[in-house]
C-alpha cells in the first residue's frame, strides 16, 4: 500500500498542515495491516482536518476506508 497525503496553504501555516501530515501517516502506519495489497492512496486534506482531534481524524479515516471497500475481511 502506499499512501500520498497533500495540504493545501488553504489549511494552514506549515506547522499546522506538517501537524496534520504527521496525524494521517501515523493512522495508516497504525491501520495499514487491516488494508487489502496493492492500494494507492491519495488523501487531501481540508480545513476542518486542521482543526480535528487525533480520534476523529482516525474516526474518519475508517469510515472512508471501508466506504471505499479497501479494508480486508
Amino acid at each position: 500500500m502506499r499512501v500520498g497525503v497533500i495540504a493545501s496553504r488553504k489549511v494552514g501555516s506549515s506547522v499546522v498542515r506538517n501537524r496534520v501530515r504527521r496525524r494521517l501517516r501515523e493512522i495508516v502506519r497504525k491501520h495499514q495491516k487491516e488494508i487489502i495489497g496493492g492500494v494507492w492512496l491519495v488523501a487531501i486534506v481540508s480545513a476542518r482536518a486542521a482543526r480535528a482531534t487525533y480520534r476523529e481524524l482516525e474516526d474518519e479515516w475508517l469510515r472512508l476506508t471501508s466506504r471505499a471497500s479497501i479494508l480486508a475481511p
